[in-house]
């Protein structure tokens, strides 16, 4: 069941990193109009801040608090490497004996990236922007 769960991870992780790609550097500065809401870098300042803090909790077996790396949200390759930074970290731990409360941080983090594409969802159709082609895939959009 780890091993399915980071499989998971990595496949979330992977959708955030074609939406990325997929939208232009400008997109990142888009919100949700006459709405309250942070605009779409916000969206993925948290994803990189959750993956950097839930991957430090989990290999140390509890949480150590959130912090973000991530200086510049608007600049597209910015982003980019910090999202291909994270899944590569990702990719490097071992899920084969993870302890009860380092597979509900690992968890928590799947829930947190899939919510946040749930958000992305709302700010790609409110700004008519469109969607790559695995996003169609996964979530039928």
């Amino acid at each position: 069941m780890n091993q399915k769960l980071k499989a998971r991870l990595d496949q979330s992780f992977t959708l955030t990193h074609d939406l990325v790609t997929h939208l232009d550097e400008a997109d990142l500065g888009l919100d949700l109009p006459q709405l309250p809401s942070n605009r779409i870098a916000g969206q993925i300042w948290c994803i990189v801040g959750a993956r950097e803090s839930y991957t430090k909790a989990i290999a140390a077996g509890g949480w150590q608090g959130f912090a973000c790396s991530l200086a510049s949200p608007r600049v597209k390759g910015a982003v980019l490497n910090a999202l291909e930074e994270t899944q590569k970290h990702l990719r490097e731990m071992d899920f084969a004996e993870l302890s009860d409360e380092q597979l509900e941080l690992a968890f928590g983090l799947l829930e947190h990236e899939v919510q946040h594409h749930g958000q992305l969802i709302r700010f790609v159709y409110a700004n008519g922007l469109t969607f790559p082609v695995s996003w169609h895939t996964q979530y039928t959009v």
